[in-house]
């Protein structure tokens, strides 16, 4: 029995996110194989175009195609619809990256915000996400969905305003906090990032919060400047809790496509990358690149954003995610 063989029902969100990609995605890979007596080098020339207009990226796509050339030669005359469940197969396995060993998709997804979440280490109290980031990419955004989802499940949270360079961040951050009804903290602009860092994991130390984030300021431009001030924040978080941050969080946005792809190569120097989450996949044709991101740098991706809502900061699913990529559409 395959992965993809046992039904469920979709998810309605994640599926209107994704129709973006999977209109360009789906319907180039259709063309290249519906109607097809066999599956030729044009054909699989055909859905490896399909793949990088996706913005899976080269690597990721050479390798796809070099594992599907390699099961049409052993399973000659395949059916197109075989040659689609190969594919699904072949993606889902560019993501294994981003499961849990020894955790179902199903299970990953329906317990994400319980006590045996393998997204949270609830024993870990408080247990603390460092989020990192360029400017622009949603990360604010999803720390504060983040914090509403988590607070709704009956945790308490506290967020550390610790991009103290943008007046913006920290005010939204407020906004988000208040939206949420989680507790912040926060200092003057241009205050110690650390400082604030280490006054966040104190307090909820103290108050027995269950999970911490912690925003950051994201300057690639001076990427040493950027290396000394996260390892300074992770120092003085480890004096409070020893093992803290717990989760180093890198968010990108999807929609940049190949910028993404530095982005996580650049930050992945700079500090530890523990997670990803990826967002405003919604509205973009360049989906695939979550594909290509788990599969390069084998860093599970925890969350992908598919629109504004609260509710649209889903659980990534690799199984979903290529059942929604695949979906036909309807007329």
């Amino acid at each position: 029995m395959g992965i993809f063989s046992r039904k469920k029902k979709s998810d309605s969100a994640l599926d209107l996110g994704l129709s973006s990609t999977r209109r360009g995605f789906f319907s180039r890979i259709a063309r290249a194989v519906m109607g097809k007596a066999s599956v030729d080098e044009d054909v699989l020339e055909d859905i490896e175009e399909a793949l990088i207009t996706s913005d899976v990226g080269i690597a990721t796509t050479t390798k796809i195609i070099e594992r599907l050339q390699q099961r049409v030669e052993k399973e000659k005359n395949l059916s197109t619809e075989k040659v689609m469940e190969i594919l699904k197969e072949e993606i889902s396995d560019m993501l294994s990256a981003s499961s849990t060993s020894g955790v179902s998709d199903e299970e990953l997804v329906e317990n994400a915000f319980k006590d045996n979440s393998v997204l949270f280490d609830f024993s870990r109290k408080p247990y603390v996400i460092m989020v990192v980031g360029v400017n622009g990419v949603g990360k604010t955004t999803t720390i504060g969905k983040i914090a509403s989802l988590l607070k709704k499940n009956g945790k308490r949270v506290m967020i550390g305003a610790a991009d103290t360079f943008r007046a913006a961040a920290v005010e939204q951050l407020d906004i988000w906090a208040q939206r949420a009804g989680v507790e912040i903290v926060k200092q003057q602009m241009g205050a110690d990032p650390a400082a604030v860092a280490y006054d966040t994991v104190s307090s909820a130390a103290a108050k027995g919060v269950d999970v911490v984030l912690i925003d950051t300021a994201g300057r690639l431009q001076n990427k040493v400047g950027l290396m000394n001030e996260l390892t300074k924040i992770k120092n003085v978080m480890a004096k409070v809790v020893p093992d803290a941050p717990h989760d180093v969080m890198l968010v990108l946005d999807g929609s940049t496509g190949q910028n993404a792809f530095n982005q996580a190569k650049e930050f992945s120097k700079a500090t530890q990358v523990t997670s990803l989450a990826i967002t405003k996949l919604d509205g973009s044709a360049k989906g695939g690149v979550v594909i290509g991101i788990a599969d390069q740098f084998n860093i599970p991706v925890k969350f992908i954003g598919v629109g504004e809502q609260v509710d649209q900061l889903k659980v990534f699913s690799r199984e979903d995610f290529v059942e929604a990529l695949f979906k036909e559409e309807k007329n």
